[in-house]
């Protein structure tokens, strides 16, 4: 799993909180199929979460993944990507738009039969953008996007849910692309805004197809969970 991938789960619309009044959202996630990446970090509201402003996010993930060979991987490559993000949300009653931008710093190790070796540590720029719509009382749409230039990476995802036992319900989309040729996407499930306490969570599952440039696409499972706790 590419490093930027994890990001997906990261900008929560607080507004879905009972609690509007807060202003500080610790989060953490984990994604894994063919790879793996962990992503943990902090958003923070100038104001408030139910209100238009502005907003700041730093996060901070690690993961690998095995690459090359067909079906006998000969490479391993280790990331980690850490980002600091700053922006703007728009509270509006169908929902929260949020536009965030901020450097990003990414290293990398390689490991295969000729040893280890480490990449020159990059930095970069990062661009988030993320919806969290209610069409309708009853259903929440999602849609986001992030690109980064440390990486060379984008991803994107889309989703739709239906409200019930308290949760939303649904199919997603997911999709990746960076500039090793490394790409992916997937078709899942979801289910968001789980509460169990003062946390919220969000799980999916389905199957991807991933692969690098030397590697046709591979198809298997994937499993993703996120945990945001509001402050």
């Amino acid at each position: 799993m590419r490093a930027s991938i994890a990001m997906a789960t990261l900008t929560w619309s607080a507004a879905l909180a009972d609690d509007t009044t807060r202003h500080t959202v610790l989060f953490n996630s984990l994604e894994a199929g063919h790879s793996a990446f962990s992503t943990s970090g902090v958003k923070l509201a100038v104001d408030r979460f139910d209100r238009d402003g502005f907003v700041a996010l730093v996060s901070i993930g690690t993961g690998g993944r095995l690459e090359g060979g067909g079906r006998l991987p000969v490479l391993a490559r280790a990331s980690a990507l850490g980002a600091a993000l700053g922006g703007y949300q728009f509270v509006r009653r169908w929902g929260v738009a949020t536009l965030l931008a901020g450097p990003e710093l990414s290293f990398e190790v390689l490991a295969g039969l000729d040893g280890t070796q480490p990449l020159p540590l990059r930095k970069g720029l990062r661009l988030h953008g993320e919806i969290w719509a209610r069409p309708t009382e009853a259903t929440l749409a999602t849609a986001s996007v992030i690109v980064g230039s440390a990486r060379g990476a984008a991803w994107a995802r889309l989703s739709w849910g239906l409200s019930l036992f308290g949760a939303y319900f649904g199919p997603e989309v997911i999709g990746a692309i960076d500039r090793t040729g490394y790409r992916k996407w997937g078709l899942g499930l979801h289910a968001t805004d789980l509460a169990l306490g003062p946390s919220r969570f969000r799980l999916s599952a389905g199957c991807q197809f991933e692969g690098s440039a030397q590697e046709p696409l591979r198809p298997g499972p994937y499993v993703a969970l996120a945990i945001w706790n509001p402050l």
